[in-house]
C-alpha cells in the first residue's frame, strides 16, 4: 500500500510545482493593453492641449477718439476673440526653446489710410502691434508684449533716446514689488543677451517706458510687461535703424 501511494505523492508533487511555476511566470507575461472610454479620457485630452501658463483677461476699451486714430490700419487676418485678450505668462528658460511665436505676430507690411505721418509709430495694445507709417498708404507691422493688467497706459510721446544693447536699472518700485513675491532682482544688469531689455532700446519721452527688445521672445503677442513695448530682437533692430530721435510715438 506504502508502495503505492509513493507513485501519487510524486505525481501530485509535480503537478503542485508546474502550477507554482507558472504562478510565477505570469508576472513577466505581457498584459493587455487598458482601453479608456473617449467620455473618461476626453477632459484629461482637453487640459493636455492648452497652452502652459496662458491667462484670458477682457479687452481694455481704447476712448473712442483714440480708436479711430487706429482706424485707418489693416486689422489682422485672425483677430481675438471679442471681449477678451490673451496674456502670455514667460516660461522656464528650459522649455522655451521649445515654444513658438504665433505668424501673425512677425513683421509684415499692411494698407494704411489714416491721417499719421510718415515715420510715426502707432502701438495698439488691445491687438498687440506695433506700426510704423510709411509712405504711399504702407504701414510696417510688428508684434508686440504689452503691460500686463493693472499697468497697461496710454498717450503720446517722443523718441527721446536710443540704446544698443542698453543697461537696466530696474526701478525701486519694481525691485520692492517682486521682492514682495519672492523674487530678488539686481539694481543694475549690463547690456546682454540675458539683459530683458534685449537688443536695443527706444526711450520714450521722460518716462520709464521704452520700446524695447527681449530674451523671451516666446511672450510676444501677451500682456506680459510692466508698461514697457517689448518686440524680439531681430524686429526692435530692425525698428532702431529706421526711427529717428525725435520721431512720434501714440501708444493706444
Amino acid at each position: 500500500m506504502k508502495l503505492f501511494l509513493l507513485p501519487l505523492l510524486g505525481a501530485a508533487a509535480m503537478v503542485a510545482t508546474g502550477l507554482t511555476t507558472a504562478s510565477a511566470n505570469d508576472r513577466y507575461v505581457e498584459r493587455p493593453p487598458v482601453t479608456v472610454s473617449p467620455d473618461l479620457s476626453a477632459p484629461w485630452v482637453i487640459q493636455l492641449g492648452r497652452q502652459p501658463g496662458v491667462v484670458v483677461r477682457p479687452s481694455r476699451q481704447a476712448p473712442t477718439f483714440q480708436r479711430q486714430q487706429v482706424r485707418g490700419l489693416q486689422r489682422p487676418a485672425q483677430p481675438a476673440p471679442d471681449g477678451m485678450r490673451t496674456a502670455a505668462v514667460p516660461a522656464p528658460a528650459k522649455k522655451a526653446a521649445r515654444r513658438q511665436i504665433n505668424p501673425i505676430y512677425l513683421p509684415q507690411e499692411v494698407a494704411y489710410d489714416g491721417s499719421r505721418k510718415p515715420g510715426t509709430i502707432i502701438i495698439d495694445t488691445r491687438e498687440n502691434f506695433l506700426y510704423l507709417v510709411e509712405k504711399n498708404g504702407k504701414a510696417r507691422r510688428y508684434g508686440v508684449g504689452t503691460g500686463k493688467p493693472g499697468f497697461e497706459w496710454a498717450g503720446t510721446h517722443k523718441v527721446s533716446a536710443k540704446r544698443e544693447w542698453p543697461d537696466w536699472r530696474p526701478p525701486a518700485e519694481m525691485i520692492a514689488r517682486e521682492k514682495a513675491k519672492g523674487r530678488y532682482l539686481p539694481t543694475f544688469l549690463p547690456g546682454g543677451i540675458e539683459n530683458p531689455l534685449g537688443a536695443r532700446a527706444l526711450y520714450l519721452g521722460s518716462t520709464l517706458y521704452r520700446i524695447h527688445g527681449t530674451n523671451q521672445p516666446w511672450t510676444i503677442g501677451g500682456a506680459v510687461s510692466s508698461g514697457c513695448i517689448r518686440m524680439r530682437n531681430e524686429d526692435v533692430v530692425d525698428l532702431y535703424e529706421r526711427v529717428p530721435v525725435g520721431a512720434t510715438v501714440v501708444v493706444m
